[in-house]
Order: structure tokens, then C-alpha cells, then sequence
């Protein structure tokens, strides 16, 4: 049997995946902050030199976010920057209300005191910084957190990899939605979220069902208007 002694294929490999992986991490954050605008190119050559890092780290990043929805590919064109339409948005959150119906319903069967202290602190935490007057970056973080603790206690692991599938595009979405009618989103935020965990609080139900449909419904609506109001805006 061979030593392995740190420097064979095996290792490299797992450091190239490493490096995708890093890669992939600073592409998403330019996507966010709005430094890589949607539909704006992605060119290997000048992000290798950017990150310094390999053209195959980066090809292999860029495959990352293209499975997450953020990115597409396409032959002789290369890769991009997903374009935010009111038909992606409707797609996207109509795949999230179908998953929100299931996740909150299933959650509630599996909540206990200990998880409904747990969201409950998220939604003292966005109360928090509301008063705080945090950022829409801050304030989505902990909406984020919300629902991604929802899913972890409805503990189906498909159901979470569907919703992984697309929470790099809401995610997006959200913050362009904030950027636009920050307003709207911080009078929501507290209300919307007290809500649903006091409905998860009482078990599966057809109400909690369709709160969280709505919940996400309402969301896909605002972000139509705002996109077809002025689909050019700029990001701030």
C-alpha cells in the first residue's frame, strides 16, 4: 500500500475542491452586494486572476452557484449572472410556497419548547434590530435563519435540499425586494413571522398551511410590482 504522505492526487483534489468552493463563497457575495449585476458575464480568465486561484477552481465555483440557481451557463457564451424577472420570480416562489406549506406543517409536528424558544429569540433578535435601525443585509439574515430553522426541525432531508435548491435565488430576490421598498419589508418582518410561529405553536393545521403560502405569496407579489413598476432600477 502506498504512503500517503500529504502530496499525492488525493490530496490535491481535495484541495482544488477547497479552492472551488472559496471561489464560489466570493462570486455569491458579489452577486449580493450587487457588484456582479444580474445578467452581467462571469469570465473565468478575469476571475482566476482576481481570486488567484485556477480557471478550474473557478469553472468548478461557477458550477457550484449554478446548481444554487444564480448562475447560467450557456455553449460558446459562458456563464452569468441570473436576470430578475417577474417570470423568474414567479417561479422561484411559487417551487418556495409549496416547500413553505410542507416545511411549517412538518415542523409543527415536531416542535417542543426548546424549538419554539429558538425561533422565538430570532423573532425577539429581528425586533431588536428593527429598533436598532440595522441594515437590510442584518434584517434578512435573521428572516433567513427563521426558515432555515424551520426546516431543520421538519428534519426531511429532501425537503431541505429542495429548499437549499433555492435559497441562494431568494436570497437574491429578497434583497433586491429591500433595496427597492425597504419600508414594506421592515413593517412585515415581525408581524409576518410571529404569526406563523404562533400557528406552528398549535400543531399542523390548514391555516398554518396556507399562512405560510401566503407568507411567500405576498412576497412574490410585492416583488413583481416593484420589478415590472421599474425593471431597470439600479441596486443601491
Amino acid at each position: 500500500m502506498a504512503h500517503d504522505d500529504g502530496k499525492n492526487s488525493g490530496m490535491r483534489r481535495v484541495r482544488r475542491r477547497g479552492l472551488a468552493h472559496e471561489a464560489a463563497d466570493h462570486i455569491r457575495e458579489s452577486i449580493f452586494d450587487g457588484r456582479a449585476a444580474p445578467g452581467s458575464a462571469l469570465r473565468e480568465v478575469e476571475l482566476a486572476a482576481s481570486l488567484d486561484v485556477s480557471r478550474g477552481s473557478v469553472r468548478e465555483g461557477l458550477a457550484i452557484l449554478e446548481r444554487e440557481g444564480l448562475v447560467r451557463s450557456e455553449w460558446h457564451r459562458g456563464a452569468r449572472v441570473i436576470e430578475l424577472s417577474p417570470s423568474d420570480v414567479n417561479e422561484v416562489y411559487t417551487v418556495r410556497a409549496a416547500l413553505e406549506r410542507l416545511a411549517t406543517t412538518s415542523a409543527a409536528a415536531r416542535m417542543n419548547a426548546a424549538r419554539l424558544a429558538d425561533l422565538e429569540s430570532l423573532v425577539q433578535a429581528m425586533g431588536r434590530a428593527l429598533e436598532g435601525d440595522a441594515d437590510g443585509s442584518t434584517l434578512l439574515a435573521l428572516d433567513m435563519a427563521f426558515h432555515d430553522r424551520i426546516y431543520e426541525t421538519a428534519a426531511n432531508g429532501r425537503l431541505t435540499d429542495a429548499w437549499h435548491g433555492v435559497r441562494s435565488q431568494v436570497r437574491l430576490f429578497q434583497l433586491i425586494r429591500i433595496e427597492r421598498d425597504q419600508v414594506d419589508y421592515r413593517d412585515r418582518l415581525v408581524p409576518e413571522h410571529h404569526d406563523l410561529l404562533r400557528l406552528m405553536s398549535r400543531g399542523p393545521s390548514e391555516e398554518l398551511a396556507r399562512a405560510a403560502e401566503e407568507h411567500v405569496d405576498s412576497a412574490r407579489r410585492i416583488l413583481v410590482h416593484l420589478l415590472e413598476r421599474d425593471p431597470d432600477a439600479p441596486r443601491s
